[in-house]
């Protein structure tokens, strides 16, 4: 308890009083309360999602967040403005700090769970207020001298209670009142929504062909019923470019299927107590050993640089080595002045929108497809590092537990899982990067990254609601 990161982690005892927190349940929630608490958090984020930030004197023009808002479950002009962004980023930085020994944490100790928890949750308060400044006086909502100061406040401060909430509801999930996290639980509704939406949209679009309804499956019965050439109806339904179609539709659909075949693949490890004479049990090691984190991870610096290039080319356009980084220009589909890359690296880093595109430009598909293996094989591989699932770590943890290989020494039990874990990382974070591309290849609604984060955390729920209900005798009428 001496060591200087237990003094780091100390600091934050005194606000620890003032912090919103959720107390732990006291007991045993039953399944029908857990579904409920669930349900009625999913609202109140849904419900924040649509209510409009009162203040604001403009919210159109380009996006410069647009390419992460769907793995940050935000909606632009809401007081869901930053969505899951500050316990996104507060939780990543408390990992990263905790993995790499900065700040020394025993989980076996419950002060200083108590303690990291707290750490994480300022990280997110504060984290909080500055993207909330910076979005006010950075003139997304319009110029600052024109908002006024009245104004600014009353935005920061609608942002700032909009991301306790967020806080307050994944502490409430995770507490043991309900099912899963709210971080999970926010993205998958998110993106589920957003193909949805594209799906069955009854919005219509005046694209230079006469009026068309957005909804792919809207679409293709309002094109079968109002042209006489029924196979030219059939043809436009299923291939129009720049609405989504009912080939995009299918695409998502097949993708989806092949997630959740190889969610299934896992290899599983006899292990025996050592103190309780005949306990069995497994470990299993899943293809997708680190779930959707590292698709979370590449996307977050994607967009990133996305943000970076965006603002440099809006100042620097001449610039040689801002044209490198990427060039940008104004789509000529989109009514609010959206900007997409059309050169620089960035381009290349952006997924081809269609087989056309594929081969029209190899290269770039190319060099999309070797970005997204490699990029997602190395957050994989750190990511079991910082994370405490390495098979150090569970080696660890099981020798914690008492738990041995049968036919294998206690101290040959990293080797034995180091044959697997590493293997499994890595080749389950380049599948992930292949299954995002061949996704995005194809055109699937809601781009790979997104139907690959939401197959993932709905899989994870389907085996959180299966774990529930067979620990509830009766099932409880479910």
């Amino acid at each position: 308890m001496a060591g200087g990161g237990f003094r780091v982690l100390h600091l934050v005892r005194p606000f620890l009083s003032v912090l919103p927190e959720v107390q732990t349940a006291d007991r045993k929630v039953p399944f029908r309360e857990k579904v409920l608490y669930t349900v009625v958090s999913l609202f109140i984020f849904l419900v924040c999602s649509q209510l409009p930030l009162y203040g604001i004197h403009s919210s159109s023009g380009s996006d410069p967040f647009y390419w992460m808002r769907v793995i940050l479950a935000s909606n632009r002009g809401t007081v869901m403005e930053l969505g899951i962004t500050p316990i996104v980023t507060s939780g990543l930085v408390m990992q990263l700090l905790a993995g790499s020994k900065i700040i020394e944490v025993d989980n076996n100790v419950k002060e200083d769970r108590a303690l990291l928890n707290g750490a994480q949750k300022l990280l997110g308060v504060m984290i909080t207020i500055g993207e909330a400044v910076a979005y006010v006086l950075s003139g997304m909502y319009g110029d600052v001298r024109s908002l006024g100061a009245g104004n600014a406040i009353l935005i920061i401060v609608q942002l700032f209670f909009a991301g306790i909430i967020v806080i307050c509801l994944d502490e409430l999930l995770q507490k043991g009142y309900g099912l899963g996290s709210g971080i999970s639980l926010f993205i998958a509704t998110n993106i589920c929504e957003n193909i949805i939406w594209k799906a069955f949209s009854p919005t219509t679009i005046n694209s230079g062909r006469g009026a068309e309804f957005e909804g792919a499956v809207i679409a293709l019965f309002h094109l079968l019923i109002t042209r006489t050439d029924k196979v030219r109806a059939l043809r436009e339904a299923f291939y129009r470019t720049n609405l989504p179609n009912v080939t995009n539709l299918l695409a998502t659909v097949l993708v989806f299927l092949i997630v959740i075949y190889f969610q299934g693949f896992r290899v599983v490890l006899p292990v025996r107590s050592r103190s309780a004479r005949g306990q069995q049990g497994s470990y299993p090691i899943k293809l997708f050993y680190t779930s959707n984190m590292p698709i979370i991870l590449q996307s977050a610096l994607v967009s990133n640089l996305y943000f970076i290039s965006q603002l440099l080319h809006k100042r620097y356009s001449a610039n040689f080595l801002v044209q490198l980084l990427g060039k940008w220009k104004e789509s000529e589909y989109s009514q609010s002045g959206q900007l997409i890359p059309v050169g620089g690296l960035v381009y290349y880093i952006t997924p081809p929108s269609s087989l056309g595109d594929v081969a029209a430009n190899p290269f770039h598909a190319l060099f999309y497809l070797t970005f997204m293996l490699t990029a997602c094989a190395l957050f994989s591989k750190t990511w079991i590092e910082v994370s405490g699932s390495s098979a150090r770590d569970v080696a660890k943890q099981l020798k914690e537990q008492q738990m041995v290989m049968p036919g294998h020494r206690e101290s040959n039990l990293q080797k034995e899982l180091n044959r697997y874990i590493p293997t499994a990382a890595a080749f389950g974070g380049i599948c992930i990067g292949a299954l995002t591309v061949v996704a995005d290849f194809m055109g699937a609604i809601g781009s790979g990254t997104g139907i690959l984060l939401a197959v993932t955390i709905i899989y994870q729920y389907f085996e959180t609601f299966d774990k529930e209900r067979a620990s509830e005798l009766g099932f409880f009428g479910f």
